[in-house]
């Protein structure tokens, strides 16, 4: 067995500290200084000689998150770390994951190809935007399922007439393992896209009538569409609208969409920091997955048991 060490970039440095609290060490050294340009230099403030060493940081925008990573994990391998693993609780740039029209980048791709480039031994993360991204590595990648925190929350305010809904036809996957679970139905809203960030139109598929309703998705952004599927489906005669997402990237005017939709509460995690608060959000604590995983990792058992 080597010798653990968590360290912790920029971004993610209060999600770290809890992840290290739960596996029961502290977060190790690490400087990441700054020239004038805005040049990032990260370097290690003690031996990580033979060490299996687990860098904790969102990718989420702006860019030097990623860079830092980057940076971070070459530090690290020149420092003879024995195993590099990237602890990416968000995994930014996900949602380009397919050429869905001409003359587009794959960045989820090119991203996988920098983490490994840059040395990363193996990549643990939390609800993929596209599951098939897993097969962009030729790395060991741990993908976490945010189930595993929603669920509990779920099943003490379940009610009597409670059913799942997917915001748009590419999360049904991900609404109905929650309705299975719960041994619901579920209905999906079908939306039409003008551009990025901006909805067309929607429509309901299925019957909400009289229903308390839990809109699943993995990320919301500007809440945008979030929120006018909540609206839809409260106009449909639906008694209320929660939603659950794993990543609260919540840009733009994201809060204020929120505070003023008729969603009663939208349910996060602490994957991305957040900006302000809220009375509609409530953040749930994605610490000792991550803990439970790194310890399964370096134990060498099975993480199979963290999946609801």
């Amino acid at each position: 067995m080597t010798e653990v060490k968590l360290f912790s970039g920029t971004n993610s440095k209060v999600l770290a500290e809890q992840i290290a609290k739960h596996y029961g060490k502290k977060l190790g050294d690490l400087t990441i200084s700054k020239f004038s340009d805005g040049e990032l230099s990260p370097s290690f403030n003690e031996s990580v000689r033979g060490c299996t060493v687990f860098l904790v940081q969102s990718t989420n925008p702006s860019t030097d998150n990623l860079m830092e990573l980057c940076l971070m994990i070459d530090a690290a391998k020149r420092a003879s770390a024995y195993k590099v693993c990237a602890v990416i609780p968000y995994y930014g740039y996900a949602r380009q994951d397919r050429k869905d029209r001409p003359r587009v980048s794959i960045a989820a791709k090119l991203i996988a190809n920098m983490l490994t480039s840059a040395g990363a031994d193996r990549i643990m993360t939390c609800d993929l935007h596209a599951g098939q991204i897993q097969g962009f590595f030729d790395i060991p990648l741990d993908h976490l399922n945010g189930s595993a925190i929603f669920v509990p929350y779920l099943e003490r305010i379940r009610t009597e007439n409670m059913i799942f809904a997917a915001p748009d036809v590419g999360g049904v996957a991900r609404a109905r393992s929650y309705a299975k679970h719960f041994e619901v139905e579920m209905v999906v809203c079908d939306k039409h896209r003008k551009r990025a960030n901006e909805v067309a139109s929607m429509q309901v598929i299925g019957d909400v009538e009289g229903k308390d309703v839990i809109l699943v998705d993995d990320l919301v952004d500007t809440a945008g569409t979030l929120c006018k599927a909540a609206q839809i489906i409260m106009d449909k005669g639906a008694n209320s609208v929660r939603a659950i997402a794993t990543h609260g990237v919540l840009s733009g005017n994201a809060y204020a969409n929120i505070e003023n939709s008729v969603l009663t509460e939208l349910v996060i995690t602490d994957t991305i920091p957040g900006k302000q608060t809220s009375s509609k959000i409530r953040v749930l604590s994605v610490a000792d997955l991550f803990a439970k995983a790194i310890h399964a990792v370096t134990g060498h058992t099975s993480i199979s048991s963290l999946f609801i």
